[in-house]
Order: structure tokens, then C-alpha cells, then sequence
């Protein structure tokens, strides 16, 4: 299978910011759509955002329009999420998740990703 592995994730206080990765090493990564989603305690797990390949098309859920920024780096195989003024809310572990069948839309549909990272806790302090 397609391995993912996230990174960046931590302790961060309310207000800061975070960059998280997703790294695969086949140049194939490149082709696929790419998600992050995260998942708090006792909630389910929930979209967050979204890349196309070739991140030409992009996707937000609402509670992180204007603060996260994903993006993607081709030459590292690596997609990113760039968080910036987070909230505790922010708080649970982050996965990220490639998406082989319907690359073209940053799909935010759980069930269209076909791949997942190990997760990485990011924690924001009040």
C-alpha cells in the first residue's frame, strides 16, 4: 500500500503556528489527491482540508477557512498544512490521506481516500 507518514505535529499555544507534513516516497504521491483530516477525543474524525493533484483545486472545512493552508511540494512528495492562529478546538491528531480514484477534486469525502497516515497529536494550550 501507499505509505504516508506525518510529521510536525506538537505542543503549541493558542494563537500559534504549525506546519504538518505528509511524505510518501514514490513520485506517484504526486498524482494523487491529498486530505487531511483529524479526529478529537470522543468525536469522529472530520475533514479538514484538501488538495488535487497538482494543487490545482483546494478544500476547507469551515472552522479552519482563513487559518489552515494546504499545499504541496512536488519535487518532495510532501503535501503540508500550514495552520496558523489556532484555537484549542484545533486540539486532536491530524491524518493525512491520499485519494487514487477521484484526484482531480479534493474530495472531502472520507470514504474516497483510499490511503492513511499513522497520525500525528497536535496540541493547542488555552
Amino acid at each position: 500500500q501507499v505509505q504516508l507518514v506525518e510529521s510536525g505535529g506538537g505542543l503549541v499555544q493558542t494563537g500559534g503556528s504549525m506546519r504538518l507534513s505528509c511524505t510518501a516516497s514514490a513520485r506517484a504521491f504526486n498524482t494523487y489527491g491529498v486530505g487531511w483530516f483529524r479526529q478529537a477525543p470522543g468525536k469522529e474524525r472530520e475533514f479538514v482540508a484538501a488538495i488535487s493533484w497538482g494543487g490545482g483545486s483546494t478544500a476547507y472545512a469551515d472552522s479552519v477557512k482563513g487559518r489552515f493552508t494546504i499545499s504541496r511540494d512536488g519535487v518532495k512528495n510532501t503535501v503540508y498544512l500550514q495552520m496558523n492562529s489556532l484555537k484549542p478546538e484545533d486540539t486532536a491528531v491530524y491524518y493525512c490521506a491520499a485519494d487514487i480514484s477521484r484526484p482531480a477534486i479534493a474530495t472531502h469525502v472520507v470514504s474516497d481516500y483510499d490511503f492513511w497516515g499513522q497520525g500525528t497529536q497536535v496540541t493547542v494550550s488555552s
